[in-house]
């Protein structure tokens, strides 16, 4: 079974009383009276990360991978919990204090504070985050419309490249490699840009297992579909250049995930505002597709593809 079979069967009906849990059809908690947003996520070695050899990159990736959704939501993260599970191979002192030197510059980038935790022993390598914010509103998912743009902020598949020359699957030269590397290990997340998000979005999530997957999750039960044109999401001019220079399809590399951008939909009146918005902050955010009816969802390249049909829509995982 995949997560999403898992939740709806097991633990929606758990959450039944509980409105703060928004039906576990979103990516956060949030307690409007008490004004409370809250994110929790889980990162194991092997699946979310490949190895620990590089422990303050892997802190980096693992905290703005998780404040990713509270500023997805609009709202910005104040403090973060961090648990982990290992042992002796993995918390060294040398380990631990590349950890801690990489935690620092976290709080000082984002303005967010340790504030809790927990240690345990095991045999597997494993980190979980809880990032906590306040806010009286937040922008939830599943309240798109017919018509609606469909938009994200950044680039996608930069991260990509990065785990396939990680796991030494490309040939890159050393600025490639550089380049998209750190793109894995430090996603830019469009923190301020997030404050803005009220103002325009529909509804709005971050893209953390892969733009198709996430999408689908964006729309999930309401009686819509959309059609995305493959020429308009956005990449960077290193990634145009690699795919032009070995003669790659750019599909392969369009939803493989780990992008930690704002996916959002707005109505078209807001077209001219969030063009402003995009020159006055020098946010990249380009417009990907339409939200439509037909509950059918295609991908536009020259033809028009059903989306069932793409090989790799995104990571899930199976239990």
């Amino acid at each position: 079974m995949n997560e999403e079979f898992l939740i709806n069967s097991y633990f929606k009906k758990l959450s039944k009383n509980n409105p703060s849990s928004l039906n576990l059809n979103d990516d956060v908690f949030f307690d409007k009276t008490k004004k409370l947003v809250i994110s929790v996520d889980t990162y194991n070695e092997g699946i979310h990360f490949l190895n620990f050899n590089k422990p303050d990159l892997v802190i980096r990736k693992i905290i703005r991978a998780s404040i990713s959704d509270i500023y997805a939501k609009g709202v910005k993260p104040n403090y973060f919990f961090l648990s982990g599970s290992g042992n002796k191979k993995h918390f060294t002192k040398k380990n631990m204090s590349l950890i801690n030197k990489s935690l620092s510059g976290e709080q000082n980038r984002f303005n967010i504070k340790l504030s809790g935790g927990d240690t345990t022993y095991s045999k597997n390598l494993s980190f979980t985050v809880m990032s906590l914010g306040y806010s009286n509103k937040i922008v939830y998912r599943n309240k798109a419309k017919n018509r609606d743009d469909i938009y994200i902020t950044g680039n996608i598949g930069d991260s990509y490249v990065g785990l396939k020359a990680l796991k030494k699957n490309i040939k890159l030269n050393s600025n490639q490699k550089k380049y998209f590397i750190d793109k894995y290990y430090s996603p830019d997340l469009p923190i301020n840009f997030s404050s803005h998000l009220y103002k325009i979005a529909n509804c709005s999530m971050d893209i953390s297992d892969g733009l198709i997957i996430d999408l689908n999750k964006l729309i999930n039960k309401q009686k819509l579909g959309y059609l995305i044109d493959i020429n308009k999401i956005p990449n960077s001019l290193q990634l145009e250049k690699l795919i032009k220079q070995k003669k790659l399809k750019k599909l392969d590399y369009l939803f493989n995930g780990d992008d930690y951008q704002i996916l959002f939909t707005a109505s078209k009146s807001k077209r001219s505002y969030i063009k402003l918005l995009s020159s006055k902050m020098n946010q990249k955010i380009s417009i990907i597709g339409q939200i439509n009816t037909k509950s059918k969802n295609y991908l536009l390249d020259n033809r028009r593809i059903p989306i069932k049909y793409l090989k790799f829509q995104g990571y899930s995982h199976i239990f």
